[in-house]
């Protein structure tokens, strides 16, 4: 009996195993929700591994956070505390740019996105996992640690 229940056990720990590893897999492709639309950062699923600080997601106590006060200055040492804090720059033009985080162990995959706002002095965020339907806070607590290093 207590062969079958062990058998069991390592039987369901190898599928949440598998499960894992084919997400991580799947992490890796390039979503195609980046990117702006009509001059704004996208809308964030409705799943709760996003934030966006666009006027879209205000009203969204979920998604939304503040976007950070622009200066030169700040889009400039945004992309060094990008780099400090283990991003990856995708993409990087005048006004927006793209970077990657990936997650320690299987390497799950997360976007950040900025827009520079020139009109209003912002800078815009959206930090979303690529899939599943929890980040633990990452994507908040990340946007949130790079406000607090400028």
């Amino acid at each position: 009996m207590i062969k079958i229940i062990l058998l069991i056990i390592a039987a369901l720990f190898s599928l949440g195993f598998t499960a894992y590893i084919i997400m991580a897999m799947l992490s890796q492709k390039t979503p195609e929700t980046l990117g702006l639309e009509q001059g704004l950062l996208l809308p964030c699923p409705t799943s709760p591994n996003c934030v966006c600080s666009e006027v879209h997601a205000q009203d969204d106590k979920i998604h939304f956070v503040s976007p950070i006060p622009a200066t030169e200055k700040s889009w400039v040492k945004l992309r060094q505390n990008i780099i400090d804090l283990g991003g990856n720059i995708q993409s990087d033009k005048s006004d927006y740019l793209h970077a990657t985080f990936s997650s320690p162990i299987f390497r799950y995959v997360d976007d950040l996105e900025l827009r520079l706002d020139r009109a209003n002095n912002l800078i815009h965020m959206r930090s979303a996992s690529r899939i599943g339907r929890s980040d633990f806070g990452v994507n908040r607590k990340r946007v949130e640690s790079l406000k607090q290093s400028l």
